[in-house]
């Protein structure tokens, strides 16, 4: 049994409230355990300048902790004038990850912007706002379905993503920060619907990771995103591809 009573393959419980900020053109509140982000999707009529006149589209992400977020107070990055390394690190990871099932000549000449805040975080802040966002980009896109802009949903299938790790020398599913903070190995995995792998990020912290621990570490992310796609598909009313 781990510290909240899980077993090493459980995911922490999963809530995500679809349409929580009004004012976007999608949005969910994505909670897993403690770690809560609210991810948003905002769409723009236009492409960067590099992309014009192509007629296709683009998705980018922008990531962020709260002040708050962590306990202790951490500064904005607006108050240092630029985003710190790992804030980039994740920000390009959501990005590729949502760009992985986007079709981009369906969606036009248009950018979708998702951002990702991380309102409380206890360990796999990424991988849920890689989770969260999909839904936000989803919902945001089906918007513009309905609304006539888009003749189709403009996916080409879904996105999640899970933590796991060895802690102790045994293989754990979905990390909280104590967990996480004291791992042998630390993974963050993503994984599109079909089950092909978009991501594999990979540490090991003291002891080099054997092949057999990482298949079993892959089947236990597997089996975590596939609840992870149930609770995407309730959110959204049914998952593409």
């Amino acid at each position: 049994m781990r510290n909240d009573g899980r077993s090493p393959e459980d995911l922490r419980p999963v809530e995500i409230a679809a349409g929580f900020v009004r004012s976007a053109t999608g949005s969910a509140l994505f909670a897993q355990g403690a770690t809560r982000v609210i991810c948003t999707a905002s769409v723009v009529d236009s492409v960067p300048r590099w992309m014009a006149g192509r007629g296709r589209g683009w998705v980018t992400s922008e990531y962020g902790m709260l002040p708050a977020s962590t306990g202790e107070r951490k500064q904005r990055d607006v108050t240092r004038g630029r985003p710190d390394g790992r804030t980039v690190e994740i920000q390009r990871l959501i990005g590729r990850s949502l760009r992985g099932v986007i079709d981009f000549e369906a969606l036009g000449e248009r950018t979708v912007y998702v951002d990702c805040d991380v309102l409380e975080a206890d360990g796999g802040t990424r991988c849920a706002s890689i989770t969260g966002g999909f839904v936000a980009l989803q919902l945001a896109l089906a918007r513009l379905v309905d609304e006539g802009k888009l003749s189709r949903l403009p996916l080409n299938g879904s996105i999640a993503a899970v933590s796991c790790g060895m802690v102790g020398g045994e293989a754990l599913l979905d990390l909280d920060y104590s967990e996480d903070s004291t791992a042998e190995v630390d993974a963050n995995v993503v994984m599109a619907g079909d089950g092909g792998l978009v991501e594999v990020q990979t540490t090991a912290e003291r002891t080099p990771l054997s092949r057999a621990s990482l298949d079993t570490l892959l089947e236990l992310a597997a089996s975590g995103i596939e609840e992870l796609r149930a609770a995407q598909a309730e959110a959204t009313g049914g998952l593409p591809g």
